[in-house]
């Protein structure tokens, strides 16, 4: 049977993922900074290995960034009906698709659009291109 990735351990690992691709940093560079293969920084990324205190320390300060960005927007898990658990947060998507590349170039290219009126045409564009996709 295939174990799956704790929804805390993906989200980290999204974040570490997030943030060292906006540092334009490879998997591979990431690695030889922590003393860890390249295949290791994946298996992070990725929710399938947990990251442990120190090595979260460790990677914190080669993103710079403070440990707690990786939790940030972390699903929370409670006491729900019959199961025991929460369902994971319904923003999990936003964050699921800023840790790719095509969202995090979408998003920095977003970013550098000056004009406000300009970035309100993009948005309604996009709206409306997302409600025909809907419909």
């Amino acid at each position: 049977m295939k174990k799956t990735p704790d929804p805390i351990d993906r989200h980290v690992g999204s974040r570490v993922r997030m943030q060292r691709i906006l540092m334009k940093m490879s998997q591979e560079k990431l690695g030889e900074a922590l003393g860890l293969t390249f295949q290791q920084v994946q298996k992070y990324e990725k929710g399938l290995n947990r990251i442990g205190a120190s090595r979260l320390q460790q990677i914190s300060k080669t993103l710079n960034v403070p440990p707690s960005f990786f939790f940030e927007g972390a699903p929370t898990l409670g006491v729900a009906e019959g199961n025991g658990f929460a369902e994971e947060s319904s923003s999990q998507y936003v964050v699921d698709f800023l840790s790719t590349a095509e969202g995090l170039h979408l998003n920095r290219a977003f970013a550098r659009i000056k004009d406000s009126k300009v970035r309100k045409r993009i948005l309604d564009l996009v709206t409306t291109l997302a409600e025909q996709g809907d419909a």
